[in-house]
């Protein structure tokens, strides 16, 4: 195993309160997040709840986010700390800490991102309440950026900070084909659930798509109407990634749209996929990913035929036209354009 592990166990008190309170295990990914690290770091350790432990995995930074982080343990000796010797990617990173976890829920934290203080004690709250076949609780998330300023919310708020729209909750496996509807950083999730799904798959690119393929059809999960964490967007974000030319992500979004296309089960659902799945082809078009476009197009067929447009974006993709710039380009004005509204999303 590339790593070496530095930090106490969560200790004598986060075992005697566990008894008493469901342990909290906070698993934070970290990869040159020197800027953020600490911010991040420091609102887990200001939670009002307890029972948490704190396991940070540092992916081969090659800056100071080792240092951050060591110099929070010398007053917390609790955060335990896994330093990889290279980088693995998220999914084995994450089923790292998964390994050595001890609570009965767990967080994917991102080492950019801010926990508002009461995230855990509110999230822990609303799990202990819901029946034994909810996977995940999940609330609505604010949007910062590098300079902690508010850009807008992943679900649009009132004056009360409670969601303007419907947001899907219960049984969502339709929701989470059709569209991004889970606030990814807001996530807490029943660790026996990813244990049975063996963790997160290590041979993608990225997490999130795929847990809720594979949770959504057998767990309900539950929205908590409350802004609970600042996610940050930055220019070189994982959402904004699938914007660039030949990236992986998308490779590894086909794979999990074959997962969803052998757990469908309704017309409804299929719909669903073959819509995102036309999403994808685009994304194929405009990251000047031709031949991956064609294999998208060859999992849509098995639900339906390609609409006008989509076949125009693979008539497109056959002339191997160069619009990547330009794509590029225009992504970035929207963006810019979002920011000034107080209306940016994520791209997936």
């Amino acid at each position: 195993m590339a790593e070496t592990l530095k930090g106490a166990s969560h200790g004598l008190l986060a075992d005697y309160l566990s008894s008493i309170r469901p342990l909290v295990s906070v698993i934070c990914i970290s990869y040159n997040h020197e800027s953020f690290i600490s911010a991040a770091l420091q609102s887990v350790l200001e939670q009002t709840y307890p029972a948490i432990e704190l396991i940070v995995i540092d992916n081969h930074s090659t800056d100071r986010s080792v240092q951050r982080v060591e110099e929070l343990q010398k007053e917390h000796p609790t955060i335990q700390l896994i330093q990889n010797t290279e980088n693995l990617g998220i999914c084995r990173a994450f089923n790292q800490g998964l390994q050595r976890a001890k609570g009965k829920y767990v967080i994917d934290f991102s080492a950019d991102d801010v926990m508002h203080r009461d995230r855990i004690a509110r999230q822990v709250a609303g799990f202990e309440r819901l029946p034994g076949d909810y996977a995940v609780i999940f609330s609505n998330a604010a949007f910062i950026d590098e300079k902690d300023r508010l850009t807008g919310y992943h679900f649009p708020v009132d004056q009360n900070g409670k969601a303007t729209g419907q947001v899907p909750s219960g049984w969502i496996f339709r929701d989470i084909l059709a569209a991004y509807v889970v606030p990814t950083p807001t996530m807490m999730m029943r660790k026996d659930v990813l244990e049975s799904l063996g963790g997160y798959d290590e041979s993608l690119s990225y997490e999130d798509f795929d847990f809720w393929v594979r949770s959504a059809r057998h767990y309900r999960y539950h929205y908590q109407d409350e802004v609970l964490t600042s996610k940050r967007v930055l220019a070189r974000s994982l959402s904004t990634q699938f914007r660039d030319r030949h990236n992986a992500l998308l490779m590894s979004t086909l794979k999990v749209c074959y997962k969803a296309f052998d757990q469908c089960q309704s017309a409804e659902e299929y719909g669903a996929l073959a819509g995102r799945i036309r999403w994808f082809i685009r994304q194929c078009f405009y990251t000047e990913q031709f031949e991956l476009a064609f294999r998208f197009r060859e999992l849509l067929e098995y639900m339906e035929k390609p609409d006008w447009r989509t076949a125009l974006i693979l008539r497109l993709c056959q002339w191997h036209i160069p619009i990547h710039r330009f794509y590029q380009r225009y992504a970035q004005w929207q963006q810019h354009r979002q920011v000034s509204r107080g209306t940016i999303r994520p791209v997936v």
